[in-house]
Protein backbone atom coordinates (compact mmCIF):
# COMPACT_ATOMS: atom_id res chain seq x y z
CA UNK A 1 0.00 0.00 0.00
CA UNK A 2 1.08 3.56 -0.80
CA UNK A 3 2.35 5.72 1.76
CA UNK A 4 1.24 9.07 -0.63
CA UNK A 5 -0.89 11.39 0.32
CA UNK A 6 -3.71 11.55 -2.80
CA UNK A 7 -5.64 14.73 -3.18
CA UNK A 8 -8.54 16.06 -5.15
CA UNK A 9 -7.61 16.93 -8.73
CA UNK A 10 -6.91 20.19 -9.76
CA UNK A 11 -8.85 22.07 -12.35
CA UNK A 12 -7.74 25.66 -13.78
CA UNK A 13 -8.93 28.50 -11.91
CA UNK A 14 -7.48 30.91 -9.19
CA UNK A 15 -5.19 29.48 -6.98
CA UNK A 16 -4.58 26.67 -9.02
CA UNK A 17 -0.65 26.72 -8.34
CA UNK A 18 -1.21 28.02 -5.77
CA UNK A 19 0.55 24.86 -3.56
CA UNK A 20 2.84 24.37 -6.08
CA UNK A 21 4.86 27.67 -6.89
CA UNK A 22 6.76 29.09 -3.89
CA UNK A 23 8.23 25.60 -2.51
CA UNK A 24 12.32 25.19 -1.74
CA UNK A 25 12.43 21.90 -3.20
CA UNK A 26 13.01 22.38 -6.87
CA UNK A 27 12.25 18.47 -7.46
CA UNK A 28 8.97 18.43 -5.89
CA UNK A 29 8.10 21.42 -7.70
CA UNK A 30 9.05 19.53 -11.39
CA UNK A 31 6.75 16.79 -10.15
CA UNK A 32 3.79 19.36 -8.74
CA UNK A 33 4.19 20.53 -12.59
CA UNK A 34 4.30 17.46 -14.34
CA UNK A 35 1.38 16.49 -12.24
CA UNK A 36 -0.53 20.01 -13.26
CA UNK A 37 0.05 19.77 -16.98
CA UNK A 38 -1.10 15.80 -16.63
CA UNK A 39 -4.27 17.16 -14.96
CA UNK A 40 -4.74 20.20 -18.00
CA UNK A 41 -4.02 18.15 -20.41
CA UNK A 42 -5.20 14.65 -19.97
CA UNK A 43 -8.04 15.36 -17.17
CA UNK A 44 -9.65 18.16 -19.03
CA UNK A 45 -10.98 15.95 -22.13
CA UNK A 46 -12.51 14.17 -19.41
CA UNK A 47 -14.72 17.23 -17.90
CA UNK A 48 -18.10 17.88 -18.92
CA UNK A 49 -17.59 21.41 -17.57
CA UNK A 50 -17.99 23.64 -20.78
CA UNK A 51 -16.44 26.52 -19.28
CA UNK A 52 -13.09 24.80 -18.28
CA UNK A 53 -11.65 25.63 -21.83
CA UNK A 54 -11.66 29.18 -21.60
CA UNK A 55 -10.35 28.75 -17.71
CA UNK A 56 -7.41 27.62 -19.63
CA UNK A 57 -6.79 29.79 -22.00
CA UNK A 58 -6.60 32.42 -19.42
CA UNK A 59 -4.77 30.59 -16.86
CA UNK A 60 -1.81 33.34 -17.74
CA UNK A 61 -4.24 35.57 -16.69
CA UNK A 62 -6.02 34.20 -13.52
CA UNK A 63 -2.42 32.79 -11.87
CA UNK A 64 0.10 35.11 -13.77
CA UNK A 65 2.80 34.25 -16.29
CA UNK A 66 5.73 34.26 -13.50
CA UNK A 67 3.89 31.13 -11.28
CA UNK A 68 3.70 29.25 -14.86
CA UNK A 69 7.33 29.93 -15.30
CA UNK A 70 8.77 29.24 -12.31
CA UNK A 71 6.04 25.56 -12.77
CA UNK A 72 7.26 24.76 -16.40
CA UNK A 73 9.88 27.09 -17.66
CA UNK A 74 12.09 24.52 -17.01
CA UNK A 75 10.79 21.42 -18.03
CA UNK A 76 11.90 20.23 -21.31
CA UNK A 77 10.19 20.42 -24.57
CA UNK A 78 9.59 16.43 -25.11
CA UNK A 79 7.06 17.00 -21.80
CA UNK A 80 3.83 18.40 -21.12
CA UNK A 81 4.91 20.70 -18.79
CA UNK A 82 7.18 22.28 -21.11
CA UNK A 83 5.52 21.81 -24.66
CA UNK A 84 2.16 23.74 -22.18
CA UNK A 85 4.49 26.51 -21.03
CA UNK A 86 5.92 27.26 -24.46
CA UNK A 87 1.87 27.18 -25.52
CA UNK A 88 1.17 29.73 -22.72
CA UNK A 89 4.41 32.24 -23.96
CA UNK A 90 3.49 32.19 -27.07
CA UNK A 91 -0.32 33.44 -26.55
CA UNK A 92 0.99 36.02 -23.73
CA UNK A 93 3.42 37.34 -26.50
CA UNK A 94 0.51 37.50 -29.06
CA UNK A 95 -1.50 39.29 -26.96
CA UNK A 96 1.14 41.54 -25.65
CA UNK A 97 1.72 42.88 -28.97
CA UNK A 98 -0.74 41.96 -32.01
CA UNK A 99 -0.01 44.17 -34.18
CA UNK A 100 3.97 43.72 -34.28
CA UNK A 101 2.63 39.41 -34.71
CA UNK A 102 0.04 40.42 -37.40
CA UNK A 103 2.45 42.25 -39.83
CA UNK A 104 5.27 39.52 -39.00
CA UNK A 105 2.71 36.85 -39.75
CA UNK A 106 1.58 38.43 -42.79
CA UNK A 107 5.03 38.81 -44.32
CA UNK A 108 5.51 35.14 -43.58
CA UNK A 109 2.38 33.94 -44.72
CA UNK A 110 3.34 33.69 -47.98
CA UNK A 111 6.66 32.17 -47.35
CA UNK A 112 5.24 28.99 -45.79
CA UNK A 113 1.80 28.23 -47.32
CA UNK A 114 1.59 24.70 -45.73
CA UNK A 115 1.88 26.21 -42.12
CA UNK A 116 -0.53 28.57 -43.15
CA UNK A 117 -3.30 26.38 -43.89
CA UNK A 118 -2.30 24.57 -40.73
CA UNK A 119 -2.20 27.58 -38.28
CA UNK A 120 -5.58 28.39 -39.39
CA UNK A 121 -5.16 31.92 -39.57
CA UNK A 122 -7.96 34.62 -40.93
CA UNK A 123 -6.89 36.34 -44.27
CA UNK A 124 -5.36 39.56 -44.11
CA UNK A 125 -4.26 38.38 -40.47
CA UNK A 126 -4.80 41.52 -38.01
CA UNK A 127 -4.15 41.87 -34.64
CA UNK A 128 -7.79 40.81 -33.66
CA UNK A 129 -7.97 37.72 -35.91
CA UNK A 130 -4.61 36.52 -34.30
CA UNK A 131 -5.45 36.98 -30.66
CA UNK A 132 -8.42 35.22 -31.45
CA UNK A 133 -6.56 32.40 -33.60
CA UNK A 134 -4.12 32.08 -30.79
CA UNK A 135 -6.88 31.51 -28.21
CA UNK A 136 -8.64 28.60 -30.22
CA UNK A 137 -5.29 27.20 -30.31
CA UNK A 138 -5.29 27.04 -26.55
CA UNK A 139 -9.02 25.57 -26.54
CA UNK A 140 -7.68 22.54 -27.88
CA UNK A 141 -5.73 21.46 -24.67
CA UNK A 142 -9.20 21.31 -23.21
CA UNK A 143 -11.48 20.04 -26.34
CA UNK A 144 -9.14 18.88 -28.67
CA UNK A 145 -5.97 16.61 -30.14
CA UNK A 146 -3.39 17.99 -28.46
CA UNK A 147 -0.84 16.88 -31.52
CA UNK A 148 -3.45 19.36 -33.69
CA UNK A 149 -2.61 21.95 -30.89
CA UNK A 150 0.69 21.49 -30.48
CA UNK A 151 1.15 21.26 -34.99
CA UNK A 152 -0.84 24.33 -34.95
CA UNK A 153 1.06 26.61 -32.81
CA UNK A 154 4.50 25.16 -34.03
CA UNK A 155 2.90 26.33 -38.01
CA UNK A 156 1.49 29.54 -36.50
CA UNK A 157 5.48 30.07 -34.83
CA UNK A 158 7.19 29.10 -38.15
CA UNK A 159 5.30 31.57 -40.41
CA UNK A 160 6.17 34.41 -37.78
CA UNK A 161 9.97 33.20 -37.96
CA UNK A 162 9.81 33.13 -41.36
CA UNK A 163 8.04 37.18 -41.69
CA UNK A 164 10.16 38.07 -39.04
CA UNK A 165 12.88 37.13 -41.78
CA UNK A 166 11.51 38.79 -44.96
CA UNK A 167 10.88 41.87 -42.59
CA UNK A 168 14.66 42.61 -41.88
CA UNK A 169 13.60 44.02 -38.54
CA UNK A 170 14.56 41.40 -36.25
CA UNK A 171 17.60 40.13 -34.84
CA UNK A 172 18.98 36.96 -35.96
CA UNK A 173 18.83 35.92 -32.27
CA UNK A 174 14.94 36.87 -32.01
CA UNK A 175 14.19 35.02 -35.74
CA UNK A 176 16.36 32.05 -34.24
CA UNK A 177 14.52 31.63 -31.34
CA UNK A 178 10.89 32.29 -32.98
CA UNK A 179 11.93 29.11 -35.39
CA UNK A 180 13.30 26.59 -32.39
CA UNK A 181 10.09 27.21 -30.42
CA UNK A 182 8.12 25.94 -34.09
CA UNK A 183 10.48 23.09 -33.97
CA UNK A 184 9.92 22.15 -30.20
CA UNK A 185 5.93 22.70 -30.47
CA UNK A 186 6.08 20.29 -33.75
CA UNK A 187 8.16 17.53 -31.66
CA UNK A 188 6.26 17.84 -29.04
CA UNK A 189 3.02 16.79 -31.19
CA UNK A 190 5.03 13.93 -33.00
CA UNK A 191 5.63 12.68 -29.39
CA UNK A 192 2.05 12.99 -28.29
CA UNK A 193 0.77 11.12 -31.91
CA UNK A 194 3.40 8.56 -30.57
CA UNK A 195 2.01 8.40 -27.04
CA UNK A 196 5.66 9.77 -26.18
CA UNK A 197 4.88 12.81 -24.41
CA UNK A 198 5.42 12.52 -20.81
Amino acid sequence: MSDRTHHRPMTPGDGFFAEIAGGTDPAMLREAGDLAATVLVRGARESEDPALAERVVHLAESEGLETLAEVWSGAPADTLAGSLWRLFLLRSWVHADPERVAREYDAGQRRVDVARVVAGVADPPGPDELRRMVDEVLRGIARGDFAVTLFRAAAFARIVAAGRAALGRSSHDEITRMLALSEQLEAAGLGEMRDALG
